[in-house]
């Protein structure tokens, strides 16, 4: 990975313009505090009625419907179909697309369709991995929601139907393909930040619908739900609303907070940083608020080993998530290096660089008498303590997107159906995502096992 760290070479490589990504100033308030902005070109011609994807939705919830209306924004697709077990939710498919879409409660009428091109998979994780692999077998492009799967062991089924079938499969962590992670690997691999030391990651939430207490309909009954096909897989249990409509707070049908928000933070980081992954995972936590019958935690800090790699040097990650975050809540995520800090978001990039301090202060000579003190600053003013002393600059550079940006979430769909017209790469493929998803479960593991737990990043495999 070659590094250069002048601040000159930084603005240079920023104003580049390619097919993807371009930036250019648009503030310019100092030297040690500057603004660049971000902008993408797309390739959109116009489509022909011919020319369209028929889309279809398989899982019409609060994600199916955001990750629809992404879709939906690309030129050139048609939403032909949508699926939910709730009747509800296909009465509201109709309200947002139109009476024309086919509506159904089994996915398996979709497959069997020849006019359908792509799906969307946003069930509860628990249905992820057999849905996507027969979408494939059926000769479906596949956009599955994260995380990929809700256990270790089904991502390589997955791996193998999407080449087997040749079909094109995106992992859905929306943030993946935006104007903020481009710009976070750049820099990254210029040098920027030195070598990685930590990653830093919190979500906080303080709010019924942050900590999934989602909203019951009051229509919502046996006979407008089909709760016996929900259950699928998972233990047969009594009909009970609650899991249908917040299954994230149960390990049956979800992934807890690891694998519903830290999952996005692998999947930044890993592909910023160009990295399998972490090979060791400690977990703590507990259930201090949201007693709502849930079992999974509301509050939690796992702590990754990053084994050194061609792309990076080991470094540890630090991921907490608090639900009950008395301050109001918030979230950050920053890469943490020798020589400076990236706070990465969807629509921006801080970089923060500083001149380390070698030169001993007063804290450290008050205890020499004076005579001692000068003469330890002139045999400190003699050493070249800084071979990068003309070429280090200090400060702060943040990059924005502009307010037309049309959002990470949009660009990830648009990587898809790129990939499908052109039978090219997409950024989050199923390898990726058992990477992402496999690094999240360990905490999982971890905090339910009560002791660290290891994996093998490259295999993706517990140890």
């Amino acid at each position: 990975m070659k590094k250069n760290n002048s601040r000159r070479s930084f603005l240079k490589k920023a104003s580049l313009t390619s097919a993807a990504l371009t930036a250019s100033p648009f503030i310019l308030t100092s030297q040690e505090d500057e603004k660049i902005l971000l902008s993408r070109n797309y390739n959109e011609p116009k489509y022909t009625a011919n020319d369209h994807i028929n889309l279809a939705l398989i899982g019409a919830g609060i994600q199916g419907i955001y990750d629809t209306q992404a879709a939906l924004g690309v030129q050139g697709i048609k939403l032909v179909v949508a699926c939910d077990l709730y009747l509800g939710r296909l009465d509201r498919a109709k309200e947002l697309w139109g009476d024309a879409i086919f509506v159904t409660q089994d996915y398996r009428k979709i497959l069997e369709r020849k006019d359908i091109d792509a799906v969307i998979v946003a069930t509860p994780d628990h249905w992820h991995q057999k849905i996507t692999i027969d979408a494939l077998n059926a000769g479906k492009h596949v956009y599955c929601e994260k995380p990929m799967v809700q256990k270790f062991e089904e991502g390589q089924a997955i791996i193998e139907a999407q080449k087997k079938s040749g079909k094109i499969c995106q992992v859905g962590s929306q943030g993946m393909s935006s104007l903020g992670n481009e710009k976070a690997k750049q820099l990254y691999e210029d040098g920027a930040i030195g070598d990685i030391v930590m990653l830093d990651m919190y979500n906080d939430r303080y709010s019924a619908e942050g900590a999934w207490q989602y909203p019951i309909p009051p229509d919502a009954n046996k006979t407008t739900i089909d709760y016996d096909t929900f259950l699928g897989t998972a233990p047969k249990v009594p009909y009970e609303l609650k899991r249908f409509f917040r299954w994230r707070n149960y390990q049956d049908y979800g992934t807890g907070v690891a694998g519903d928000l830290f999952v996005h933070a692998f999947s930044t980081l890993n592909h910023v940083i160009s990295s399998h992954g972490p090979n060791r995972a400690l977990a703590t936590g507990g259930l201090r608020y949201w007693k709502d019958g849930r079992d999974v935690p509301d509050v939690t800090i796992t702590l990754y080993d990053y084994p050194k790699t061609e792309t990076h040097a080991a470094f540890n990650a630090a991921f907490r998530i608090n639900f009950i975050a008395g301050n109001g809540g918030g979230g950050g995520f920053k890469l943490i290096g020798t020589e400076g800090e990236m706070e990465v978001g969807q629509n921006q990039v801080k970089l923060t660089r500083s001149k380390l301090g070698r030169v001993p202060g007063s804290y450290s000579l008050i205890a020499y008498t004076e005579e001692t003190q000068e003469k330890i600053k002139t045999a400190y003013a003699n050493k070249n303590l800084e071979s990068r002393k003309n070429n280090l600059s200090t400060g702060t550079t943040t990059w924005e997107a502009p307010h037309n940006y049309k959002g990470g979430h949009y660009d990830h769909f648009y990587n898809f159906f790129s990939a499908i017209r052109t039978n090219g790469a997409v950024i989050q493929d199923p390898t990726f995502g058992l990477r992402a998803a496999g690094a999240a479960l360990l905490a999982n593991k971890s905090y339910f096992k009560n002791r660290p737990v290891d994996w093998d990043p490259t295999k993706m495999k517990l140890l």
